[in-house]
């Protein structure tokens, strides 16, 4: 594989407020019998910090509050690898995102944005060879922005389910969704490359709708699925814009997706991407 160029991470910074419980709750229903930890989480953060454990040098551009969660976010990311000096500290509260998990590893998230709403771009520049990966926990502004200023390999990951605009996905070199994000936006089929998950069966890439890669997912005994798409986009983001070949890079993200299901965090611990490419 290529070595990898450096990583820029637009995104969100939150604080995971996590509840285990037996199953997920229906309307108005309360359970009782769950267990609580607190992670660090976000959607950007959870990239960066994945996209440098599998090896590129990652920086993060985001906001986290004036608080002690934004501290502890800025020491977390920071020994993780992630280069924090883009991270602008504002007035307020740092992001949460609450999140309840059942036995079988699927959630429930609410985000509280809190200063991701303050992310800016100003005095930021992208390099050539930089390749720039942000998600739409990112304000719909700075994601049009990106389209413009970004003068090497864009990603996006249109998630929290949102509509990109025309603009975004025809400038965008790779966009990732889940089956359920694709469905809700026909325009995708327009997308130059598309990635489109559907979990425990794997991922496909499209090119202007065409499917280009289909890879499986390694069977595993999933803990929690809350970072696994983070830790899957990091990984395709970083192979392709690395020059890997689609069918190898889709192989290799599946691959990471499924070793991170099998953590509870939302910032798993993983191996470099070279570990994950298979024969």
């Amino acid at each position: 594989m290529p070595a990898p160029h450096q990583v820029a991470v637009v995104g969100s910074i939150n604080v995971d407020l996590i509840a285990h419980a037996p199953r997920l709750p229906g309307p108005g229903e309360t359970i009782g019998d769950a267990s609580f930890i607190r992670m660090p989480g976000g959607k950007g953060a959870n990239q960066a910090v994945a996209a440098s454990r599998l090896g590129a040098a990652t920086r993060i551009i985001g906001a986290v509050g004036d608080d002690d969660d934004g501290a502890w976010m800025l020491r977390v990311i920071g020994a993780a690898g992630v280069s924090t000096t883009d991270v602008s500290t504002t007035d307020g509260q740092t992001g949460v995102a609450l999140i309840v998990v059942d036995a079988a590893a699927e959630n429930q998230i609410v985000v509280c944005p809190g200063a991701n709403s303050a992310i800016t771009l100003d005095g930021t520049r992208f390099g050539a060879d930089e390749i720039v990966l942000t998600q739409l926990e990112t304000p719909p502004a700075i994601v049009a922005a990106l389209a413009t200023v970004v003068p090497g390999f864009l990603a996006v990951n249109a998630a929290p389910a949102g509509r990109l605009p025309a603009t975004v996905i025809d400038r965008a070199d790779l966009i990732v969704v889940n089956e359920s994000e694709y469905q809700l936006q026909p325009e995708l089929r327009e997308g130059r490359s598309v990635a489109v998950t559907y979990g425990a069966d794997g991922a496909i890439l499209l090119e202007h709708g065409r499917e280009v890669a289909r890879a499986s997912s390694p069977r595993v005994s999933p803990v929690s699925t809350v970072g696994a798409g983070d830790a899957f986009c990091a990984a395709l983001t970083i192979a392709l814009g690395s020059g890997m070949p689609s069918g190898q890079a889709l192989q290799a993200a599946c691959n990471v997706g499924s070793a991170a299901v099998t953590m509870a965090e939302s910032q798993p611990e993983l191996d470099l991407l070279e570990r994950y490419i298979g024969p």
